[in-house]
């Protein structure tokens, strides 16, 4: 599904390299972890992959379902089937919850020719979702993140995500900020929407996340490269010794 190639970027504008080198394939019905310290270049991966226009890929490649998109606008690229949930979810005053993911849907739905939804349509397949993440209905006619709690916000995140179902999802520290309550209901709701024909990329720094979503691959990335790359244990390693033994070796 994703294949990334000796990927290396820097930031726009800037001669700063950011990723030297990245090298990562996900397949269909996977899920994989990305750790590291802070300034690794993990989000970094996660915003490029989006397609985020604050960076600049200057070697390598990024093939998804075949296909090179480093020509592909963000909002190409979501049409695609690839979703981001951001580390810090922005606030959109003014904008519900319910009208985005309307818009969103639908123009998702029109790319591929499927059928867009009226208003009515939506709302009922809305309310089949808010279980997966236990929120209340009222969220749906609230303004998109705004006055919402640091876990209602990667909650919301993560109703997105079961809305707009894409294929390739990366959860950029989607653990970041919740209380154990908050992780567990995030968890699941990630665990209940992952399935044999999609793809979950999690950047995280905690091993405490891999509880509750068990990864197939674990990715170790120190100063923009992919360093070590394990099955599950790797994560409880990195917890007992952090990652100076390998930023040393």
């Amino acid at each position: 599904m994703l294949e990334i190639k000796n990927l290396h970027a820097i930031v726009e504008g800037e001669d700063i390299e950011i990723l030297k080198g990245v090298n990562l394939t996900v397949s269909k019905g996977e899920i994989h972890a990305i750790m590291g310290p802070n300034g690794s270049g993990k989000s970094t991966l996660s915003k490029i992959v989006a397609g985020h226009p604050g960076y600049e890929v200057t070697e390598g490649d990024i093939i998804y379902d075949g296909e090179s998109i480093l020509e592909m606008d963000p909002d190409e690229r979501a049409h695609a089937g690839i979703f981001l949930a951001f580390q810090y979810p922005v606030e959109v005053p003014g904008v519900t919850n319910m009208t985005l993911l309307r818009e969103s849907y639908n123009t998702i739905a029109k790319s591929r020719g499927r059928e867009e939804m009226d208003p009515l349509e939506f709302e009922d397949y809305l309310k089949t979702k808010l279980d997966l993440v236990e929120m209340n209905p009222e969220f749906l006619h609230r303004s998109v993140n705004t006055a919402f709690s640091g876990g209602e916000k990667k909650r919301n995140e993560i109703f997105q995500m079961a809305v707009l179902q894409p294929k390739l999802s990366f959860l950029d520290e989607t653990d970041s900020g919740l209380d154990i309550d908050a992780l567990r209901i995030v968890s699941g709701g990630i665990n209940q929407i992952h399935g044999d024909d999609d793809a979950v990329v999690m950047v995280t720094h905690y091993q405490r996340l891999l509880e509750y979503i068990v990864p197939d691959v674990v990715h170790v990335m120190i100063d923009g490269v992919i360093v070590k790359t394990g099955g599950k244990e790797l994560a409880l390693e990195l917890e007992e010794k952090g990652y100076d033994w390998l930023e040393n070796a």
